[in-house]
């Protein structure tokens, strides 16, 4: 029987063998990521997996590594680093360095997870696009002091339109404290010097030197913005996230300009062509109401006002003799039926009937006496006549032979 180790023993001489091979101090393994987990302290663990086996992995400080990407479980990468043996857990791992999505390149993985995230947010949706002024006084210019950029805006704005008022705010447009710069101008415009419009943009690059307008820093900053934002970094075939958050994207920094400043030329001609329009419609407008006024004046009433005057004077007099006649006519009518209302009542005039020899008839009382039944013998009467009154006294009452 050979010689007994202990666990320890057995473990250090794997890890010495481990360690004194010059392959797995430096190597590059595929797989897919699972089991990803990062903890507060900043290290991350994970496996990567084939069909075939399993290695387990190590990486310290993983945010400090550089990625740019956010490692997911499923996720097809290539790690690189040292193989080494963890002897407290009598394993194997791999200390990772680096990590690659497998197919792209870290950069292109991070630009997708972020612009499916900000998308999903809503910041890239067309309903919060803003429409550009007509005729900005001021733009402002977020971009480097020095190189092409600004040169070619200088030059655009000011041809097209030469009172336009440009104010730079120098940023970084690459490296570390880029993003945090250009955000920061952006801001700045908005809180503390405002401006109708914003051009904020670089010339062009590879990736790694665009990639400060791809920072969710400054794609939150674009989207934030009150002032309308012209996007314009790189060449036409580079597309950043910050173009999809612009209200405009432009494809080059000269593009920029020209979205941001009418030319003076061409507005001139439109607004020559605008006068010829307004004067050719004036003129029509003249001539149609000269042509009304005309067909008014060969009209009757304005032509010849005499022939209406007398027209209606003539028919004035007629409603004036009509009136007459019919109040001559109504008064005649009035007439008759008064003189016959007279008449009547002249014929019930009782003093009239006392002058042909009749009288009235009044009891003691005073009351009119109509029928010899209401008189007794012994009772007094009085005897209206024409000119006077008779007392008398009943001395009999006779009835009938009158009727």
């Amino acid at each position: 029987m050979g010689t007994v180790h202990s666990v320890g023993e057995l473990t250090k001489w794997i890890r010495n063998l481990v360690a004194g091979d010059p392959m797995l101090k430096s190597v590059m393994v595929r797989g897919e990521i699972s089991n990803f987990n990062a903890y507060r302290s900043g290290h991350a663990y994970f496996t990567l997996k084939d069909r075939d086996a399993c290695l387990k992995c190590v990486m310290f400080s993983w945010k400090d590594k550089g990625l740019r990407f956010q490692p997911e479980n499923g996720m097809q990468v290539v790690a690189g680093g040292a193989v080494k043996v963890y002897e407290a857990g009598g394993v194997y791992q791999l200390y990772v360095e680096t990590l690659i999505p497998e197919g792209t390149g870290d950069l292109a993985e991070a630009f997708r997870q972020l612009k499916e995230r900000l998308a999903t947010e809503g910041l890239f949706d067309d309903a919060h696009k803003k429409r550009l002024p007509m005729l900005p006084e001021k733009i402002g210019i977020v971009t480097s002091q020095s190189g092409a950029v600004l040169r070619d805006i200088y030059r655009v704005a000011k041809r097209r339109f030469p009172s336009v008022q440009l104010v730079l705010y120098p940023v970084q447009v690459q490296g570390e404290t880029s993003a945090a710069e250009v955000a920061a101008a952006i801001r700045y415009f908005n809180a503390k010097y405002p401006v109708d419009v914003l051009i904020v943009g670089r010339g062009g690059g590879s990736a790694e030197d665009l990639w400060s307008f791809n920072e969710e820093k400054v794609v939150r900053a674009i989207y934030a913005s009150k002032i309308p934002v012209i996007s314009a970094v790189g060449h036409e075939t580079d597309y950043t996230l910050s173009d999809l958050a612009a209200d405009v994207r432009a494809a080059t920094p000269s593009q920029a300009a020209e979205l941001a400043v009418p030319d003076v030329q061409s507005l001139m001609v439109r607004i020559e062509w605008f006068k010829t329009r307004l004067w050719n419609a004036r003129r029509r407008w003249m001539n149609a109401k000269r042509s009304q006024l005309l067909a008014c004046l060969r009209r009757t009433p304005l032509s010849s006002p005499k022939r209406i005057i007398d027209a209606k004077r003539e028919r004035m007099e007629r409603g004036k003799k009509a009136l007459l006649s019919a109040a001559r006519q109504g008064f005649h009518e009035k007439q008759q039926r008064l003189d016959m209302t007279l008449e009547r009542m002249e014929l019930l005039n009782p003093i009239r009937m006392l002058r042909r020899g009749y009288g009235v008839v009044e009891n003691a009382k005073g009351r009119l006496v109509r029928s010899a039944g209401e008189m007794r013998a012994g009772d007094k009467l009085t005897v209206i006549l024409a000119d006077g009154r008779v007392h008398a006294d009943v001395r009999k009452v006779e009835r009938g032979g009158n009727g």
